[in-house]
C-alpha cells in the first residue's frame, strides 16, 4: 500500500480537512443571514424570502454535517475499519444532496399554493433583507470556491452557498418587480424559481456521490492506459483484476494481479518491479493507494475467479 500525501495534515485528513476553518465561517454566515431573512420574512409576508430562510436552514445544517464528516474522517483505522472513517464525508454529501432536493421540491409547491393567493408584501423590508443575504453569500462562496474542486464535501457545502447565492438574487429581482410594477405574484413566482435552481444542483451533487459509494472508476483514470502503463514495465507479462475505485475525495484506490516472467528486471527505475509498479501509479496516475498480487506466469490456472 502506497503513501498518502501529508503535507502536514493529521493522520487519516482527508481533501476537505484543509478547509475546515472556511466551512465553519460559511456556517457563521449562514447562522446570521439565517435570523435575518426569518425574522424579514415575517415582517414582510415574502414567501419568497421564507423560501431562501428555509434553504438556509438546510445549507446550515449541511455545512455543519460537512463539518462534523471532516472531522471523523481523521479517525485511524483499525482491524474493524480498514480504510477509517473517510467514507464519512461522502454519506454527508448524500445526506445534503437529499436536503438540498427536498428543499427544492417544498420551495416549487409553496410557490405554486401562493399564485392564487398572493397576500399583501412589503416590499422595501423584503428587498434590504435580500440584497442583506445575497452579498454575505458571495463571501461564503469566496471562502469555499477552491476547496470545491478537491473535495466532494466541500463540494455539497460550496453548491448550497450557490443555491442560497441565486435565491438572494430571485428575491432581489422579485422585490424591485413588485416595487416598480405592483405585481405581487412575482414574489411566488421568485420562490419556484428558487425550487428549480436547486433541483438541478442537488442531482448532480448525488450523482457524484453514487459514482463514489458504486466504487465506478475514478474520474480521469483510464483503466486501459493504466494497463498499458503496467505491461510496460520490465518483466511484466500481464495483468488481470484490474479494478480502480474511491474512497473519499481525493482518495483514489487501484488494485491488480500481475504476473512476472522469471528474473524479471526492475522497473521504472525504481529496485524491484513491485516498486516499479508503485512509482509508475504515482507517478503517471496520482494513486498512492495501489495493491499489487505479483504472480508467475501460469499462476490464473489455479484461480476460480474470473479475470477482467
Amino acid at each position: 500500500m502506497g503513501a498518502g500525501h501529508g503535507h502536514g495534515l493529521p493522520q487519516g485528513a482527508t481533501a476537505s480537512y484543509a478547509y475546515r476553518r472556511r466551512m465553519q465561517w460559511v456556517l457563521v454566515i449562514i447562522g446570521v443571514v439565517l435570523a435575518v431573512e426569518v425574522a424579514g420574512a415575517l415582517w414582510s409576508g415574502s414567501l419568497a424570502l421564507l423560501a431562501d430562510a428555509g434553504h438556509m436552514l438546510a445549507d446550515g445544517l449541511g455545512v455543519a454535517l460537512a463539518l462534523l464528516a471532516t472531522a471523523i474522517a481523521t479517525k485511524p483505522a483499525n482491524t474493524a475499519r480498514t480504510f477509517g472513517w473517510q467514507r464519512a464525508e461522502i454519506l454527508a454529501a448524500l445526506t445534503n444532496g437529499v436536503v438540498v432536493g427536498v428543499i427544492g421540491v417544498l420551495a416549487i409547491v409553496g410557490g405554486v399554493r401562493r399564485l392564487g393567493d398572493p397576500g399583501e408584501i412589503e416590499t422595501g423590508i423584503m428587498l434590504a433583507v435580500a440584497v442583506v443575504g445575497l452579498l454575505a453569500n458571495a463571501g461564503a462562496l469566496l471562502l469555499l470556491r477552491s476547496g470545491q474542486r478537491a473535495s466532494l464535501n466541500v463540494r455539497g457545502a460550496y453548491l448550497e452557498v450557490v443555491g442560497d447565492t441565486l435565491g438572494s438574487l430571485a428575491v432581489v429581482v422579485a422585490a424591485v418587480v413588485i416595487m416598480t410594477t405592483g405585481w405581487v405574484r412575482a414574489d411566488a413566482v421568485a420562490s419556484m424559481l428558487i425550487g428549480v435552481l436547486i433541483l438541478p444542483r442537488a442531482w448532480l451533487l448525488l450523482r457524484d456521490v453514487l459514482h463514489v459509494l458504486l466504487e465506478a472508476t475514478p474520474k480521469g483514470v483510464d483503466l486501459e492506459d493504466v494497463r498499458r502503463h503496467i505491461l510496460e514495465i520490465p518483466g511484466v507479462v500481464d495483468v488481470h483484476d484490474l479494478h480502480a475505485w474511491t474512497i473519499t475525495s481525493g482518495v483514489p484506490v487501484l488494485s491488480a494481479h500481475v504476473v512476472i516472467a522469471e528474473a524479471a528486471e526492475p522497473g521504472c527505475g525504481a529496485d524491484s518491479v513491485l516498486d516499479g509498479l508503485h512509482a509508475c501509479l504515482a507517478g503517471h496516475f496520482d494513486i498512492e493507494h495501489s495493491t499489487f498480487q505479483i504472480e508467475p506466469e501460469g499462476h490464473s490456472e489455479h484461480e476460480h475467479a474470473g479475470h477482467a
